[in-house]
């Protein structure tokens, strides 16, 4: 269900499916790098200016599932336009500063995006740019990140599946939302 709080800036509707808190796990594999499952938690908040403000940690799991070492960290903006053209800067813990340039599908809750600038540390690895997809899949959230660098041409590197994570003050809002008539054994809500 997406919902989109009365405080939201009219600008950010088309992107009122990100907010929220979202974890789940994917798939690393670039060369040079450990191929690895991963772990990572994402959310996406608003304070009713015209940007969506954007955090993002991974971290390496191992075989059962369990937490071995941070992966990556970001953190940026997010903006639409009138035309639904998305604009994102982004800050990574390595030391690189991206600029992204995309747009958001027609009539549907999916955005393309490719990096238009990148700046980087003398300590940040070698990397050139990139391209993600965010897609909004059965409640859910996806996307796959590819990456260059001068030696490897563009290819993916990262994707994952995302859930959304409800906090026990949004059931509690849902739950005083829910109708006074509701029936008591469940059942007769679902004929």
């Amino acid at each position: 269900m997406i919902e989109i709080p009365s405080d939201l800036h009219k600008d950010l509707v088309p992107l009122a499916f990100l907010l929220g808190n979202w974890a789940g796990a994917g798939v690393h594999d670039f060369p040079g790098s450990e191929k690895c499952n991963f772990g990572q938690e994402v959310t996406f908040t608003h304070d009713g200016r015209d940007f969506l403000e954007y955090h993002s940690r991974t971290w390496v799991l191992d075989n059962d599932g369990n937490k071995v070492r941070p992966l990556e960290s970001e953190s940026g903006f997010w903006r639409i336009d009138d035309a639904r053209k998305v604009e994102v800067t982004m800050t990574r813990d390595d030391g690189v500063i991206e600029i992204w340039y995309g747009e958001m599908a027609d009539k549907k809750p999916q955005i393309d995006l490719v990096t238009d600038a990148v700046a980087r540390t003398p300590a940040s690895p070698p990397y050139t740019g990139g391209k993600r997809l965010y897609g909004y899949v059965k409640s859910d959230l996806m996307w796959v990140g590819e990456k260059q660098t001068p030696e490897v041409e563009l290819r993916p590197y990262m994707s994952a599946h995302l859930k959304k994570v409800v906090t026990p003050e949004e059931v509690e809002r849902w739950a005083k939302a829910l109708p006074d008539d509701m029936p008591d054994d469940g059942i007769a809500f679902f004929k």
